[in-house]
C-alpha cells in the first residue's frame, strides 16, 4: 500500500510530486471531460459504495442545472483504505476528471496538506455549512478551514437491551458511565457489544474513549512529522487503556470479540447475551429488517432502547465517534465551477433528508432532522443528531493511516491491552512515522 510519506510532500514540491506519480499511475488517468459542442460541462463524482442515493442525486442535480452540467458517479472500491489510495494516486498525477469526491473525514488532510483540493469559494461555504452540526463541521476542515463540504454525517450511539438496563438497575434517561455498563453487562452475565477486531474500528473506539476523556491522540503541528506528537501516553490515553483492557481481561465482549466487527457485534447484541452495544444508528434498521424477514424475534426490537455514547467521567460530556462523507472538488479539476454548483444541489437540506431515508446515512444537516420522513425512519433521530453535536473527528493528520494502523496493531488483541499499551503505542507510531519502523 502506498503510504503517506510517498503521497504527501510541502506545498514547494507539488509539481515534482505530481511528475513522479504521472509517470507512476499514467494508466489511471483519464482525458478531461468537456462538451465540444458548447453543452453541458461533464463531471465525474468519485463515489463510496451506497444503495444508489449518490447516482439518484447526481441524475436529480443534474436534470435540475438547466443544462449546465450533467454528473457521472464513478464507482470507488469498497473499503476506505482503497479509496484513499486511488484517489490520492489520481490527485497526485493531476487527474483532470476529478471534479466531485467522497471523501472519508479520516483522509481529508492528507489530500488538502499538499494542495491537491480545489478551496471551496467562501460564499458557498457560507450557504451549505449555516446549519453543520458542530461534530461534521469539524470533519470537513483542514487547519480551521472548509477544504471540502459535508455530505453526510454518522456518529455511534449506545444501544441497549431495556430489560437489561432495569434488572441492572441504571437510568437510561441520565447519561451513563462505561464502568457502569461493564459492570451492568458484568452482574447480568451479558456480553459487551464492542468491535474488537483489528480494523479501523478499533481506532474509532479508542479515539472516542480519548477524546471523551478530555484527550487528544494527536498534538503539535500535526502535519510535521518534526513536530506532530502522538500523546495516547497520558492520563486520556491510560483511561482508554483501562476500559478497553478490562472489557477484555473480564470476557465482556464476548468469546469472538478479536474478530467482532460492527454486524458482528450487532448479531451478539441481538442474541440472549446481549446488553449494551457502541454501534452506528444502521443496526436498528437492520434489526427491524431482520424482524420482517422472521431471523430476529419482534420482542427484541421492541426491546431496544438508545443514548449517546457513554462517558469515560462522570462529570464529563463524551466525544462520540464521527463518521460520514464530505464532498471535494480536485485542485486540477478543469470544471471547478460547476463541480461547486453541483455540490450546492447534492448537499441542500432536502437532499440530505432524502438520502438518510433511502440510503440510511445521517444528515450533516440539522434542518434535515426536521423531515416528517427521517423521523418517521429514524426514530432515534433527536439521539443522532445531538451526538453529531458533539461528537470528534479522529486525528486530523496526513500521516493518518500510519497513526490508525499503529493503533489497530497495539491495542488488539484486547485482552492484551495493559497500562504499558498507551506508551509502548506512542513510541512504535513515532518510530513508524520517522522511518524507524514498518507496519
Amino acid at each position: 500500500m502506498t503510504t503517506t510519506e510517498e503521497l504527501v510532500t510541502a506545498k514547494p514540491h507539488r509539481r515534482a510530486l505530481r511528475a513522479v506519480a504521472v509517470a507512476a499511475v499514467g494508466a489511471f488517468v483519464m482525458a478531461g471531460c468537456a462538451s465540444d459542442d458548447g453543452g453541458p460541462a461533464q463531471l465525474t463524482w468519485y463515489i463510496n459504495p451506497d444503495a444508489g442515493g449518490q447516482a439518484e442525486l447526481a441524475q436529480q442535480c443534474s436534470e435540475a442545472s438547466g443544462g449546465e452540467y450533467n454528473i457521472q458517479t464513478s464507482l470507488l472500491p469498497r473499503d476506505a483504505a482503497s479509496q484513499r489510495e486511488q484517489l490520492a494516486r489520481r490527485l497526485a498525477a493531476g487527474d483532470s476528471t476529478m471534479d466531485i469526491m467522497s471523501l472519508d473525514p479520516p483522509f481529508i488532510p492528507e489530500l488538502a496538506e499538499p494542495g491537491f483540493l480545489a478551496m471551496p469559494p467562501s460564499d458557498l461555504v457560507d450557504e451549505t455549512t449555516g446549519d453543520t452540526l458542530v461534530g461534521a463541521a469539524a470533519g470537513a476542515q483542514w487547519n480551521d478551514e472548509y477544504v471540502t463540504i459535508p455530505f453526510w454525517a454518522n456518529t455511534q450511539l449506545l444501544f441497549y437491551r431495556k430489560s437489561v438496563a432495569e434488572a441492572a438497575g441504571l437510568d437510561m434517561s441520565q447519561p451513563v458511565t462505561w464502568q457502569e455498563i461493564m459492570d451492568a453487562a458484568e452482574s447480568q452475565d451479558k456480553y459487551l457489544g464492542v468491535q474488537g477486531i483489528q480494523a479501523e474500528s478499533m481506532t474509532v473506539w479508542v479515539n472516542g474513549l480519548v477524546e471523551s476523556a478530555g484527550g487528544s491522540i494527536i498534538e503539535g503541528d500535526a502535519a510535521s512529522v518534526d513536530t506532530l506528537e502522538v500523546n495516547l501516553d497520558s492520563d486520556a490515553g491510560r483511561k482508554a487503556a483501562e476500559i478497553v483492557g478490562g472489557i477484555g481481561e473480564k470476557g465482556l465482549g464476548g468469546p469472538g470479540i478479536s474478530s467482532q466487527d460492527e454486524n458482528a457485534a450487532m448479531g451478539q447484541f441481538q442474541g440472549d447475551k446481549g446488553s449494551f452495544m457502541v454501534n452506528w444508528p444502521f443496526i436498528y434498521s437492520a434489526t427491524a429488517a431482520s424482524v420482517e424477514e422472521g431471523s430476529v424475534d419482534q420482542s427484541v426490537l421492541d426491546d431496544i432502547g438508545w443514548t449517546t455514547w457513554p462517558r469515560v467521567d462522570e462529570d464529563t460530556e463524551s466525544a462520540p465517534p464521527l463518521g460520514g462523507i464530505n464532498l471535494g472538488v480536485g485542485a486540477d479539476s478543469e470544471h471547478q465551477e460547476e463541480a461547486w454548483d453541483a455540490i450546492k444541489c447534492i448537499v441542500s437540506p432536502e437532499n440530505q433528508a432524502q438520502y438518510m431515508v433511502t440510503n440510511g446515512n445521517p444528515a450533516s444537516s440539522a434542518a434535515a432532522y426536521e423531515d416528517a420522513d427521517v423521523q418517521e425512519a429514524f426514530p432515534m433521530y433527536g439521539t443522532i443528531r445531538d451526538s453529531l453535536d458533539i461528537a470528534a473527528p479522529r486525528p486530523q493528520t496526513p500521516y493518518y493511516s500510519e497513526v490508525s494502523s499503529g493503533i489497530q496493531q497495539n491495542w488488539t488483541p484486547i485482552y492484551e491491552v495493559n497500562e504499558d499499551t498507551p506508551a509502548a503505542s506512542d513510541e512504535f507510531i513515532m518510530s513508524v512515522l520517522k522511518g524507524e519502523s514498518l507496519l
